[in-house]
């Protein structure tokens, strides 16, 4: 049966322990930080699950007997097959118009690239690389929604993990024995993990040596005994309003510091032990990496697409659509969003097989990171600047529509050339909401870093180049003439 959104609600109903405000939020699915975004993942089951979206957004499993799974966990093996995912991944990005970063095809993709680099993990331990294998299977057929948590407390950055003032800030392993790993410490950040299904716990970060104990790889369920998940603060709980605050109130995926409080996690959940070399591997000589940025990138193609509407409305709105300067920057802001669209094409195109599989080209993506962490700030600037104090100059809230006298005022005061009072205001609300509100300022924050650090995406860049391909262009030239031939054509006078 494909999961519906009231299979996935009814599966949050179960005891985790999710911190808010500085007591137990108990019932997620109906707490007013988060039951309104609670309701938006589910409506993506509710999509994929409609007769009309069958096709589109699931695949049959070839040894399942024609039973059918959503295109999140589909693992490509033609140049076409990937097409057909994306398309489906792009389907569910519109839904959410790609402000729910950590929807459930991310981690998804994850743990699809590193089932599909399987070999890998069979060199390195046969028990751990059936347990993923298994786990692969088992998150597939009962349509989990994974998040993960890959990144240490920040805590004192010129140390190492195991050089903190208290060795078990990072989640690491305090004992193993034949039962499995005992976990203690924190994990960031978990994106989605309050209304996820099980987290993927390892670390994408350099670790040194002296770090063994920080190098694991598991999955557990959200519910997990001795798990906490301490919650930031909800931006859906105080945009009471969808009016008022239309992105906020519904897709506010909230993120969460997780702290394992001696977790025990059994061996069939672990797939990689005390290994920093396998840690980095699982990532980058697997698919896992480029395949989970690439959903990424999907999201942020559509995510553009939303923002270059959001800026066109503005000039429609403002009645200066027509205006030399505006048709400029309107023209600068659909070469940014075609740029990103092309790119995503591009990494298709480019793409190739990694033993069975088909698999987005490595480099295109990771040039796609280095430009669009810089790209989404100026887009930011852009929208401000072409709004200019329309996203300010807003009635306080949906309440004044309710005084008789303030609606005529806001008729008087809110006008547009193509839209009414309460149009204008709908509009302008929206487009704070997607530029200025405190949730949008987090989105910028989150779309500079999605990828690491600028030098991390650099980093891997100037990893994945032809650097041969250019230097050989250098070199062809160079051997294309000599001193030698100089100075017999040209000789020095005696």
């Amino acid at each position: 049966m494909i999961k519906t959104g009231a299979m996935h609600i009814a599966m949050l109903k179960d005891g985790r322990q999710v911190y808010i405000n500085g007591q137990l939020a108990g019932d997620i699915t109906v707490h007013a930080a988060f039951r309104q975004t609670v309701q938006s993942v589910g409506k993506l089951y509710d999509f994929q699950s409609s007769v009309d979206n069958l096709e589109l957004m699931t695949f049959e499993v070839p040894e399942a007997g024609g039973e059918r799974a959503n295109r999140i966990w589909q693992l490509p093996h033609s140049y076409q097959e990937l097409l057909e995912r994306r398309r489906a991944l792009e389907a569910w990005a519109e839904l959410h118009g790609g402000f729910l970063g950590r929807a459930p095809d991310h981690v998804a993709s994850c743990i699809s690239g590193m089932y599909m680099g399987i070999e890998l993990f069979r060199a390195y331990d046969a028990g751990r690389s059936a347990a993923l294998a298994d786990y692969y299977r088992y998150a597939r057929d009962n349509e989990l929604y994974l998040t993960y948590v890959i990144i240490n407390p920040q805590a004192d950055r010129s140390k190492a993990a195991s050089e903190q003032q208290d060795i078990f800030l990072t989640a690491g392993v305090v004992d193993q024995d034949s039962e499995g790993l005992t976990i203690r410490g924190a994990k960031m950040l978990a994106t989605g993990g309050v209304m996820a299904n099980e987290v993927l716990v390892t670390c994408i970060q350099p670790l040194r040596e002296g770090d063994e104990r920080y190098a694991v790889s598991f999955a557990v369920p959200m519910n997990t005994k001795g798990l906490k998940i301490l919650s930031r603060k909800s931006y859906e709980e105080n945009a009471t309003s969808v009016f008022d605050n239309p992105l906020a109130s519904r897709f506010d995926e909230n993120d969460a510091v997780l702290y394992f409080d001696d977790v025990k996690v059994p061996w069939d959940r672990v797939f990689v032990n005390q290994d920093i070399a396998m840690t980095l591997k699982q990532f980058h000589a697997t698919p896992a990496h480029v395949y989970q940025n690439y959903q990424a990138q999907i999201r942020l193609m559509v995510k553009m697409r939303f923002l270059v509407g959001i800026a066109k409305r503005i000039a429609e709105t403002n009645g200066v659509i027509s205006f030399p300067q505006v048709k400029e920057t309107l023209g600068t802001l659909a070469a940014h969003n075609t740029l990103v669209d092309a790119l995503v094409h591009s990494m298709e195109v480019k793409g190739r097989m990694h033993g069975a599989y088909f698999i987005p080209d490595a480099h295109t993506l990771y040039s796609a990171q280095v430009l669009t962490q810089q790209l989404y700030a100026q887009v930011m600037v852009t929208l401000r600047e072409l709004a200019g104090g329309g996203l300010i100059m807003l009635p306080s809230s949906v309440l004044d529509f309710a005084n008789g006298e303030l609606r005529d005022l806001i008729g008087k005061t809110q006008q547009s050339p193509v839209a009414s009072a309460e149009g204008r205001v709908k509009f302008f609300k929206l487009a704070w909401d997607a530029v200025g509100s405190e949730f949008a300022s987090r989105h910028t924050q989150y779309e500079m870093f999605y990828g690491g650090a600028a030098f991390v995406t650099k980093g891997h860049s100037f990893r994945t180049f032809d650097w041969d391909r250019c230097t050989q262009l250098v070199d062809q030239m160079l051997d294309s003439y000599a001193l030698e031939d100089e100075t017999k054509e040209n000789p020095v006078a005696a």
